[in-house]
């Protein structure tokens, strides 16, 4: 096979996940994630049931797939906006905090649906193992930023970054869950993981 099939070939693969990722997502905020079927989720995206198994195993891992690839997105996000903070930033700190950290969620990130996941690896052990390793790569993400933001202003944290992207991470799936239990819709708690997330992250910086 030429290099040029094998990368024509690598497109046609993405961009099916991409379509699919694309479906599950209008379908989840359509019905939920429990009655979101496979078949739903490829007669929208214009796929058969081989083309979908051959991008995911599951619809649970291809909904891990989508909360994976939203996070990164706001991630990438808020990388691009520690690059870009001027040398007077530190001039005000919490103004610096919430900046950084901006809206919590995209636009299309909804935490009902990492609440969903949440609950169903609570059920299933591979997906708990799932679930665990992307929150593990999330806050390696987080750890990475706030390094950035520390080095770039010499400032002190209260607890390792380690501990501290940990807790962030933390802050926010418990923010999602309680969210999600009280009904809340997506724009509020977009609005109520900024406060949280600023609140915990000023408080980490020792000022000494």
């Amino acid at each position: 096979m030429s290099d040029v099939t094998q990368r024509a070939g690598s497109r046609r693969r993405e961009q099916t996940r991409a379509r699919l990722l694309a479906a599950a997502h209008e379908i989840f905020g359509e019905v939920g994630m429990d009655a979101a079927s496979v078949e739903m989720i490829c007669e929208r995206a214009g796929f058969t049931r081989g083309a979908f198994y051959s991008n995911f195993d599951s619809k649970d891992e291809l909904f891990l797939a989508l909360i994976t690839q939203l996070a990164e997105e706001k991630l990438d996000e808020v990388a691009v906006r520690v690059r870009d903070l001027g040398p007077d930033a530190l001039a005000d700190t919490s103004a610096l905090v919430r900046q950084v950290v901006g809206a919590s969620f995209s636009e299309r990130m909804e935490p009902h649906l990492i609440s969903e996941i949440r609950a169903q690896a609570l059920r299933d052990p591979k997906l708990a193992q799932a679930y665990l390793a992307w929150q593990g790569v999330l806050r390696s993400r987080v750890e990475g930023i706030m390094q950035a933001v520390v080095d770039a202003y010499g400032l002190r944290l209260r607890l390792p970054l380690g501990d501290a992207a940990q807790l962030l991470v933390d802050v926010s799936d418990d923010t999602c869950a309680r969210a999600t239990l009280e009904g809340r819709p997506a724009t509020e708690v977009a609005g109520l993981m900024n406060d949280r997330l600023a609140r915990i992250v000023e408080i980490l910086i020792d000022p000494s």
